[in-house]
C-alpha cells in the first residue's frame, strides 16, 4: 500500500512517506506524511492547491498567527509552521484526526509549533483570538456554514485560503464570504478541484 504513495513535489514542499529513501534537492521543504487514518497526504488536488496558495502568499506577505481549520493529517498546519517558523492552531472534528496530526508534528521537527484542538470548524478557539491567515480544506457546504465564524475571526486585511471544493460550487461558496466583506483574490483550479485565496477588506 505505501509503495501506491510515491514522493509528491507541490512548490518547495516534498512530500514523502517513511518508505521513500529520496530526499529533496536544497531549498525544499521536507515533509513525511504517511498514508493513514486522517486526510491529507498531498496527493489530493485541494491539498496541493492550499500548498501552491500558501507558498504564494509567503513571498508577498508576513503572517503572525495562522489557523488550520479541518487540520487532518496536520499536512497544511506542518506546512506553515516549517515554511514560517511559527506557531500554527489546528482544529478537527474528528479526534483521531487531531491525533495523528500530533505524531505527524513530531515525525516533522515542528511539534513545539503546532498546537491541535478537537472541535467543529472555529468553535475549539476561545476568547478573542484573530488569525491573519486562515486555511480551511473542507468540503463546500461546511465552508459555506463557517462564514460568519471565519470572517469573524480573520484580521482586517487577513487571508483565507478556501479548498475542497469543485469548479461548479465556486459562487456558491463565495457568497456568503462576499456577503461576510471579503474579495476573491485568487484562484487555482487543479484537476477540477478549486482553491480560492480570499482577503478581508482592511
Amino acid at each position: 500500500n505505501l509503495k501506491s504513495f510515491p514522493p509528491i513535489d507541490a512548490g518547495r514542499f516534498f512530500i514523502y512517506a517513511s518508505h521513500v529513501d529520496a530526499r529533496p534537492l536544497p531549498g525544499r521543504i521536507p515533509m513525511r506524511i504517511d498514508p493513514g487514518a486522517a486526510f491529507g497526504t498531498g496527493t489530493h488536488a485541494t491539498t496541493s492547491g492550499c500548498l501552491l496558495a500558501i507558498e504564494d502568499l509567503g513571498r508577498r506577505h508576513r503572517f503572525y498567527a495562522p489557523l488550520d481549520v479541518g487540520t487532518g493529517s496536520g499536512i497544511l498546519a506542518i506546512a506553515m509552521a516549517k515554511l514560517w517558523k511559527l506557531p500554527v492552531l489546528g482544529t478537527d472534528i474528528d479526534p483521531t484526526a487531531v491525533r495523528v496530526a500530533g505524531e505527524n508534528a513530531v515525525l516533522n521537527g515542528v511539534a513545539n509549533l503546532l498546537n491541535f484542538r478537537v472541535g467543529a470548524g472555529l468553535k475549539p478557539i476561545s476568547g478573542h483570538a484573530r488569525f491573519d491567515l486562515i486555511v480551511a480544506n473542507i468540503l463546500a457546504r461546511p465552508l459555506t456554514a463557517i462564514a460568519p465564524d471565519l470572517a469573524g475571526r480573520l484580521s482586517p486585511g487577513g487571508y483565507a485560503v478556501l479548498s475542497g471544493l469543485i469548479v461548479r460550487d465556486e459562487r456558491f461558496v463565495l457568497g456568503p464570504y462576499f456577503a461576510q466583506g471579503l474579495v476573491l483574490e485568487r484562484r487555482y483550479v487543479r484537476n477540477g478541484w478549486l482553491t480560492l485565496v480570499l482577503k478581508k477588506r482592511g
